[in-house]
């Protein structure tokens, strides 16, 4: 079938993408569903970092791709083998799919599926497959989503139901901003009644940390960004203050959970500085992989202190988006706060110059 998409056409073009434009809206060709995949009509799809990242260069992936991960849609069409979902039902993409049978599937979310891995570095589904085309010549996937298109064929399990209630702008975050944020608190973090949580970052996924902190009605919830315009934000979502990391350092704040959202080296030093002794610093961002950052390995010794990594909020997403989905069901995570703007699929670009430059949380690309 004909479809519309963003593809990626070049990695590192130089800002504003805007005038370089290294995103092109293109006619594609896409494959019905093979074994064990199904159709999805997007309804809306995020622009995250994560995308950004691979734009400019810091997550370089081969090209031509078809960008997007952060998505949702309806359920058109099933391959052979899917007998689990039913055509018209409203799914969530999550952009690391578990196969269930490797080692790291058996980690209850800390690793990520090893499989699911490789096919997203190859740009293939889970299995292998490529089934986009243009002009003859096959375009790749984008973690297993490829989201920024009117329709995607995904691995089943890239999917996961979500109740049609749910708005299509909010289903689309909940499959990565929410699982990654959310997920450092509850499942890396693992809070107890009563503790405080410190967020140092407050992007996307860092606001996602605060609104999920504030949702789960423990202790205080502390917003850290070198960036203090966010506070108003930051506040709305539930914070209870927010600080410059040289402002929380000075003041002595502290807390046994502290998530460092930023991916930058900067930001994890200060989410080390602010954790108490004996607490845990759940570090969720992804820096450039050539950064490096300087920590005290005393302190950590002698503080007893614990420092953990949590990709993708250490989430199993079959068992965690239907989570998110009830808390906003049930008013305790308005992720609607998250979304800075409403855009159209050929806004694209201007819309990576406003998350490049910090004028964005979260942009939701919406399909008619």
């Amino acid at each position: 079938m004909e479809i519309i998409g963003a593809v990626l056409e070049e990695v590192g073009r130089p800002a504003p993408y805007a005038r370089s434009r290294p995103i092109t809206i293109s006619e594609l060709e896409l494959d019905p569903p093979q074994q064990g995949e199904i159709l999805v009509r997007i309804l809306a799809a995020g622009i995250c970092h994560s995308d950004l990242s691979v734009l400019n260069g810091d997550r370089p992936r081969p090209t031509p791709m078809l960008l997007g991960h952060e998505s949702t849609g309806i359920v058109e069409a099933l391959g052979p083998g899917v007998d689990d979902i039913d055509i018209g039902q409203h799914v969530t993409l999550a952009f690391l799919p578990r196969c269930g049978e490797c080692a790291s599937c058996h980690t209850d979310g800390k690793l990520p599926c090893e499989p699911g891995t490789a096919a997203n570095t190859a740009g293939t589904l889970l299995g292998g497959g490529i089934r986009l085309h243009r002009n003859g010549g096959p375009v790749l996937h984008h973690l297993g989503v490829s989201g920024f298109a009117t329709y995607a064929v995904v691995n089943r399990k890239s999917a996961v139901p979500v109740p049609a209630s749910v708005p299509p702008t909010v289903a689309a975050v909940l499959g990565c901003a929410v699982l990654t944020g959310g997920g450092a608190v509850r499942n890396t973090g693992k809070p107890k009644p009563g503790d405080d949580i410190i967020v140092v970052g407050l992007g996307g996924v860092g606001l996602s940390a605060v609104l999920t902190a504030a949702g789960l009605n423990l202790g205080s919830v502390i917003g850290v960004d070198a960036n203090l315009d966010k506070t108003d934000v930051a506040i709305d979502m539930g914070a209870d203050a927010v600080y410059s990391p040289e402002q929380a350092i000075r003041k002595g704040i502290k807390a046994p959970v502290v998530v460092e959202a930023a991916g930058h080296p900067a930001a994890f030093e200060a989410a080390v500085a602010l954790t108490a002794p004996g607490g845990i610093t759940v570090t969720a961002g992804l820096p450039n992989p050539a950064a490096r950052a300087s920590i005290s390995p005393a302190q950590i010794t002698g503080e007893a202190r614990t420092i953990v990594g949590s990709y993708l909020g250490s989430a199993v997403p079959a068992r965690d988006i239907p989570v998110y989905a009830q808390m906003w069901l049930d008013g305790k995570l308005p992720v609607e706060k998250l979304i800075s703007a409403e855009i159209k699929l050929d806004e694209i670009n201007a819309a990576m110059d406003a998350l490049a430059e910090g004028r964005a949380v979260r942009q939701v690309i919406t399909f008619d």
